[in-house]
């Protein structure tokens, strides 16, 4: 995972600001990060000491704020600026790998509580309208997300269940033969891909990727398959 992100960061070009979907913050209406000087939110427990002293000091940027509620509201989703929150671990760890010197502004966008998959590409549509110079949208979360099965002895059920979702997700992403229309459907009925709700027994990791897609309405440029904690996962890269 690590090597995987700062070889994205190696092939893109330095953004002058970061815009990012976590999963691990949800609000109704949808909340963006309004703060010059956000915190850190050490939104996690029983890792070692070292994991809450982190520190990635870069600075929030108000003014793409208000152009992402604006952009919002071109599709009328509605939408809050939050002055109050920090960025959580969604937000921090990629970035310490992929940009370690936290000279790049940021902000955060919240997912919707009510996870419907049409309305997060619907956000990622309305992100298109966005006019900022040389901005970089990640979607932060995680193809495989069952925690239980992380837990458990290998299996070849688990690994089958594992391996052929990411098939799915893989060749929808991929596939160059698909229409929009086709690849677009497909991500709203993820729930009918094999082992859907194996994989994401709640979906809160796997919609970051949706509002991706829906910001780039296309095939990726390109596909990073991995092997994280034993389990099949990927990564999606669009220029």
């Amino acid at each position: 995972m690590v090597e995987c992100l700062q070889t994205v960061a190696a092939k893109i070009k330095k953004p002058s600001a970061i815009l990012m979907i976590s999963a691990h913050w949800e609000a109704n209406p949808i909340a963006i990060t309004a703060s010059a000087t956000p915190k850190l939110i050490y939104d996690y427990y029983g890792f070692p000491e070292q994991a809450y002293q982190l520190t990635y000091p870069c600075a929030g940027q108000p003014q793409l704020a208000n152009l992402v509620q604006q952009a919002l509201a071109t599709r009328n989703i509605d939408s809050k600026l939050d002055s109050q929150r920090g960025f959580d671990h969604g937000m921090f760890v990629p970035l310490k790998i992929m940009y370690p010197e936290a000279d790049i502004p940021c902000v955060q966008i919240s997912l919707h509580p009510s996870l419907d998959p049409l309305l997060h590409v619907e956000i990622g549509k309305a992100l298109q309208h966005i006019d900022y110079d040389n901005l970089l949208i990640i979607g932060s979360g995680f193809t495989f997300h069952n925690m239980s099965a992380f837990g458990v002895t290998q299996s070849s059920d688990v690994n089958q269940q594992n391996q052929a979702f990411e098939n799915w997700l893989v060749s929808t992403i991929a596939d160059q033969t698909l229409t929009e229309q086709q690849r677009e459907q497909q991500l709203l009925a993820w729930q009918q891909a094999p082992a859907a709700r194996f994989n994401h027994p709640r979906e809160e990791h796997l919609l970051p990727l949706h509002v991706c897609y829906g910001a780039a309405m296309c095939s990726r440029t390109e596909v990073f398959e991995l092997n994280i904690a034993n389990k099949r996962a990927s990564m999606y890269l669009w220029q």
